[in-house]
């Protein structure tokens, strides 16, 4: 069933239910009238009654013709008074109105010889009370056809809004994010189409940020693979083809000591090397230390190891205990501090670096904050900061970053803990 069937079924129900309390309190009342009416009838059959006897010739036709509620018929000297049979709505109402009300009528046989009946007759008062109903049902079904029509303008209207933004989100859904709203009509229907306006912008501006952020995740995924290519060729390839020469020339040299000496020192050199490559290459594509150490001693040594490789002064603070995280958590909060200090050395030009780990009630805080030139927040951000951004929603955490131009770049991080 439509909205518009449903609202029509209320508004009859609401009239009906008023229309019965109208026609109770109009019976009621006219319950009280008729009491009235009819004891001053018969109170004129009675005067009627005593006159006709005393003097049958002031009982003329003429004179009770206009009488209300009381009938006088003429009768021939063996006519038989009719029996009054009502039926239909007129005998319901009959019923209603004067069921405690006694219809004996008094025929009188005058002393001229004529026969004369005189009763009370609810007739006037039944048609009286019959139209003040029909006028009220009349009002009522006007009152309802006319409120009818301007619910279902009103709905209709609403409807057509209602079903131009349902063809909209249709083409949404479709992917057509180009659609917008004509802001007309009335304020709900301009702040409807507004709001919807806004949600596709937002829309179509998330989708191109998405497509520009998987070309750039794409392009620093094929980055990656070219540097661990070039890494494991031209590096470590090397230092394995440098170990394989002097491996010959070991056993070209045996009865040679001073070459095999010296060569096995190269040999003791290129292995070092060689074992530090792989243990930087490892450590770039996963922190194994996390496996090994806990999370305070990594974070320290991330530290360390960034400070002394870009020689930017940075100081650790560190809360004495730390809170146990499970492995993905430590390794998103670790990768978002390496991230967070990557950046700091490609933008922020600073020679001074503070990074805080705390714990505090049921919370974890990171703050890392610098003295570097700062920068305008970007409209749209960068790879670095969408990883960031999506790390710290995998760690449900709320992240903010704030910068202003000369005063350096501020991150700080809101973990949650479980409260055990």
């Amino acid at each position: 069933m439509s909205a518009l069937w449903r609202i029509n079924l209320w508004v009859c129900g609401f009239f009906a239910l008023v229309t019965l309390a109208c026609m109770t309190l109009l019976v009621h009342q006219a319950l009280q009238d008729v009491e009235r009416e009819l004891q001053s009838a018969e109170a004129v059959v009675e005067y009627l009654s005593e006159t006709a006897e005393r003097d049958p010739i002031s009982l003329q036709p003429r004179l009770t013709q206009g009488l209300r509620h009381v009938r006088v018929r003429w009768l021939g000297p063996e006519e038989q008074p009719p029996l009054a049979v009502q039926s239909g709505l007129d005998a319901w109402l009959g019923r209603l109105l004067f069921a405690e009300v006694r219809h004996g009528a008094r025929i009188l046989a005058l002393a001229d010889g004529r026969r004369v009946q005189i009763a009370l007759d609810p007739r006037d008062e039944i048609d009286e009370v019959w139209d003040s109903v029909q006028q009220l049902l009349s009002l009522c079904a006007m009152a309802l056809v006319v409120s009818l029509l301007t619910i279902r303008w009103a709905v209709r209207r609403g409807m057509g809004l209602l079903d131009e933004l349902l063809r909209a989100f249709q083409q949404v859904c479709a992917g057509q994010l180009t659609v917008r709203l004509r802001p007309e009509g009335g304020p709900e229907a301009r702040q409807l189409a507004t709001h919807f306006n806004r949600m596709t912008v937002a829309l179509e501006q998330a989708g191109s940020d998405n497509a520009r952020l998987t070309q750039a995740l794409l392009a620093v995924q094929e980055q990656e693979r070219t540097q661990l290519a070039q890494t494991l060729h031209d590096d470590l390839g090397q230092y394995l083809a440098g170990i394989r020469a002097q491996a010959c020339l070991l056993r070209l040299a045996a009865d040679q000591p001073q070459t095999v000496e010296r060569t096995m020192r190269e040999l003791e050199h290129n292995c070092e090397h060689l074992q530090q490559g792989f243990r930087a290459l490892v450590h770039n594509l996963y922190p194994v230390v996390l496996q090994h150490l806990p999370l305070a001693e990594a974070i320290t040594l991330l530290v360390e190891q960034w400070q002394g490789r870009q020689g930017i002064d940075c100081r650790l603070r560190l809360s004495a205990q730390l809170p146990a995280l499970s492995g993905p958590d430590k390794t998103h909060l670790y990768r978002l501090l390496q991230e967070a200090l990557t950046n700091i050395t490609r933008h922020a030009d600073a020679s001074q670096v503070r990074v805080r780990l705390q714990h505090h009630g049921a919370r974890l805080r990171l703050l890392v904050r610098d003295n570097g030139r700062g920068a305008e927040q970007p409209q749209r951000p960068g790879v670095g900061l969408y990883s960031m951004r999506e790390r710290a929603c995998s760690l449900g955490a709320e992240l903010r970053i704030i910068s202003q131009p000369g005063a350096g770049w501020a991150l700080t991080l809101s973990v949650p803990l479980e409260v055990s």
